[in-house]
């Protein structure tokens, strides 16, 4: 068997050395000194674990681990915006990246600030030469049982850790939907208007059903090379189940644009009756199976959906490593604390053998035992900040 270690293929493994945090969330301020590679972050539900994994999530493209706006991470009573700084260290250099949030002179507007080594850049996209990284929350528990958007929000992700411009592709594509059915609103008179809305509709979407499949396409051919019946986190099979996809995947991809656009040109009197459009990859899912069981995600025990989750993510942080030449940093919030010691055991290996930073939040200091020595281990309290413990 082939392995497609991301260990292996990462030509780059950066390290956060340094994070450095002002009025954003429960940090009022806070600078905190990291050494390990594994890192461990403990304490009391509330204590402010979480807020610093989404903090070093913002370093990504997209709206961070908990997909908020950012006025929502402005701590309550500060100075109604946010800064946050990390150093990162690869191959002997060391750079700084920020980030932050705040109002206008005047108050009516906001603006994100993004820097690399102190000078301005466009967006967080530009942190993608200097870091990768990829995430496992709580909130991801559900993901097989809920609704289809879920499942497109989570392939979304993977798809922009390995593409960072995926996210504003599928911005554009759900704007232009928005253009096309305020026009169909308006009773659609102007038909120039929207002939050229749905040739950018159907540009865009076929754009981004492709990155999706090439994600899973890439992300089956990984898992299979490194398929083992006996894992404690079970193989996944995937597909993309989407009329656009479907097109996308059986042909070139002007002719599923042409396709996509007589779609959208034919379903016009449907589609203003319905008030939304009805065909497009914004109504796709993504299907999981159990690969040994050969049964759906969603049939599953509850702890199989959990480690079915934990494998997905672990097969794409060596997708990220293989694809970008960065091992990627991986935060893990509350990620062990359900699982029996065997699976807690092979997480643990599995995560070191990443070759990135991987940062794991836990209220019980127990479920890390195994890591002391190997890790370095923080205690997060609310009256206290972070600390070695």
């Amino acid at each position: 068997m082939t392995s497609l270690d991301g260990a292996a293929q990462a030509r780059r493994r950066p390290r956060v050395g340094r994070i450095m945090l002002s009025d954003f969330r429960s940090y009022g301020e806070l600078d905190l000194a990291i050494g390990g590679r594994l890192v461990v972050l403990c304490g009391e539900n509330g204590a402010g674990k979480t807020n610093l994994l989404e903090a070093l999530s913002l370093f990504a493209p997209g709206r961070g681990l908990r997909r908020a706006e950012l006025q929502e991470c402005a701590r309550v009573g500060g100075a109604g915006g946010f800064a946050l700084s990390i150093e990162i260290e690869a191959d002997g250099e060391t750079h700084q990246l920020g980030s932050g949030w705040k109002r206008s002179a005047n108050g009516d507007e906001a603006e994100r600030l993004n820097r690399i080594d102190r000078a301005a850049v466009a967006s967080s996209r530009a942190f993608c030469d200097h870091v990768r990284i990829v995430w496992l929350t709580p909130a991801m528990d559900s993901l097989f049982a809920g609704p289809a958007g879920e499942r497109r929000r989570f392939l979304d992700r993977f798809v922009l850790a390995i593409d960072p411009n995926h996210g504003a592709r599928v911005g554009q594509f759900e704007r232009a939907l928005r253009g096309r059915n305020r026009l169909l609103d308006e009773g659609g008179r102007n038909a120039a208007w929207l002939d050229a809305i749905e040739r950018e509709a159907a540009e865009l979407g076929v754009a981004v059903a492709a990155a999706r499949l090439e994600c899973v396409r890439r992300l089956e051919a990984l898992i299979a090379a490194d398929r083992d019946d006996s894992s404690p986190f079970p193989w996944a099979k995937l597909a993309l189940d989407g009329e656009i996809e479907a097109m996308t995947g059986s042909g070139p991809a002007l002719a599923a644009e042409d396709r996509y656009r007589a779609i959208l040109r034919d379903n016009r009197s449907r589609d203003a009756a319905a008030g939304r459009t009805l065909v497009g990859p914004h109504l796709s899912d993504f299907m999981v199976w159990h690969g040994p069981k050969q049964a759906p995600a969603s049939a599953s025990s509850t702890g199989e959906q959990k480690a079915l989750i934990v494998g997905l993510a672990l097969a794409h942080a060596r997708l990220v490593g293989e694809m970008s030449g960065i091992a990627p940093l991986a935060l893990l919030d509350e990620i062990a604390a359900h699982f029996d010691p065997r699976r807690r055991a092979a997480l643990f290996d599995a995560l070191e053998r990443l070759g990135g930073q991987v940062f794991l939040t836990g209220a019980d200091p127990a479920a890390f035992a195994e890591l002391i020595g190997r890790a370095q281990m923080f205690e997060v309290s609310a009256e206290t900040g972070v600390r070695p413990s």
